[in-house]
């Protein structure tokens, strides 16, 4: 019998990894089940993080398992630009069919959602031929130094990084809790185009339906339909970073199947493979073709395992109904923390699409926010087997990114941990 403990791992992790990869927990985990894991120790966890939104079929699908398994039996890599196979060929058709818009589509696969962004970025600028870039403040697309260029959140991403890519702009991005409507993020753009760079310069706006590390903030259908009328004026490419909105986290397939709004190039990556690395770039099929031949790929880009693992996801997601399971849980947690407002004023917003659902915490009778607060109830939470996530500018909002397979029961427990977390926390 293994004699490892937590305390032991970590005085191990210390000596041999850096500070810079930064942990949350404190414990290791053993095994996982769905919505569960369990300690080496043998302590029981609700795992509301799902790694960060790429759980969203569960810890250890069943059927994703099965399906990695077999694919593990025929072969584990060639590198598809060396020698192709049909995993990468019938899932690119699975994604240019269920993505957005009934246009031409096609899609190409890479590993992490920072390099799918990435290469939205080059396909973007190869098919224009134009430099510029405009982000939007509070936005997060990843952790290269190309993406870090575009997101918006200086600490921790961007501390001692520097400098950052040229051609890159930030533009207000609408939030009127913390002061800033539409018409001023759009006013905001207008000046980037008088002050900064001529839209005609501009490759693409890339901007996600739902913030992530921003805040679970809602980005308006309205805002985004102004946003595709001001890049179909000046021939500017739209990117849709759905990263971690995809694959039935906001209640339907994506975000952006709840605007109306057809993006020109969507990115996509932690859900879409059940944990198992894969991101993907899917867009119109005269933009995708713009880069010449080997432009495009990498050596583990579309790895045979996480192909078939998302063949088997999308395949969950339909069999399983996710996208209304997850609006039935959302709406349920939603009306649990508004249920809460009038007995802990801390509580500024709940929001979200489907179970994609924040709660922003701001000192009462304030519109401070309250890091204090959300910090104190995630570790109470955490102490007592709940494992919730923190984000926003000003990390005074809780997030919420439970497997969407979870159980009922499993469910109605973690709502009692949250409930007495937020309870303490306001105590």
């Amino acid at each position: 019998m293994s004699t490892t403990t937590n305390a032991s791992l970590q005085q191990r992790k210390e000596a041999a990894t850096p500070r810079g990869v930064g942990v949350m927990c404190g414990f290791y985990i053993d095994r996982a089940k769905n919505a569960e894991l369990w300690d080496i120790e043998g302590r029981r966890y609700i795992d509301f993080a799902g790694g960060i939104g790429v759980l969203n079929t569960g810890h250890l699908n069943d059927k994703v398992a099965a399906a990695v398994a077999a694919q593990a039996e025929k072969f584990s890599h060639t590198c598809y630009q060396v020698v192709p196979y049909e995993l990468y060929v019938s899932v690119a058709e699975k994604l240019n069919a269920i993505t957005p818009g009934d246009h031409a589509k096609k899609t190409c696969f890479f590993t992490s959602g920072a390099e799918a962004v990435e290469n939205a970025i080059k396909i973007a600028r190869s098919h224009t031929g134009r430099p510029g870039v405009i982000a939007f403040f509070g936005g997060y697309h990843g952790r290269t130094n190309m993406t870090l260029g575009l997101t918006g959140k200086v600490a921790p991403y961007k501390l001692g990084f520097g400098p950052f890519p040229g051609e890159v702009f930030h533009a207000p991005y609408p939030n009127p809790m913390h002061g800033v409507s539409e018409e001023e993020a759009l006013k905001g753009l207008e000046k980037i185009f008088k002050c900064d760079i001529d839209p005609k310069r501009v490759a693409a706006i890339i901007i996600e339906p739902v913030q992530g590390e921003g805040g679970f903030n809602v980005t308006p259908n309205s805002f985004l339909a102004a946003l595709r009328a001001i890049c179909d004026e000046h021939g500017i490419l739209l990117i849709a970073d759905e990263v971690q909105s995809g694959f039935a986290r906001t209640g339907k397939m994506f975000a952006m199947d709840h605007t109306g709004v057809i993006p020109d190039l969507m990115t996509m990556a932690k859900s879409l493979a059940g944990g198992y690395p894969l991101s993907a770039v899917t867009g119109r099929a005269e933009v995708m073709d713009a880069p010449a031949a080997g432009g495009l790929g990498g050596t583990y880009a579309g790895s045979p395992l996480a192909l078939a693992a998302a063949e088997a996801v999308i395949e969950v997601i339909a069999e399983d109904k996710l996208c209304e399971r997850a609006q039935l849980l959302g709406d349920k947690l939603k009306a649990k923390l508004d249920s809460l407002k009038a007995d802990i004023p801390h509580i500024a917003q709940a929001r979200g699409l489907g179970a994609m659902v924040a709660v922003e915490f701001m000192k009462p009778g304030t519109n401070t926010p309250d890091a204090e607060f959300t910090k104190k109830a995630q570790q109470y939470a955490l102490q007592h087997g709940l494992i919730l996530l923190t984000c926003g500018m000003y990390y005074n909002v809780m997030r919420f990114l439970f497997p969407l397979t979870i159980e009922d029961a499993v469910f109605d427990e973690a709502m009692g941990i949250m409930e007495a977390a937020l309870r303490h926390a306001a105590a």
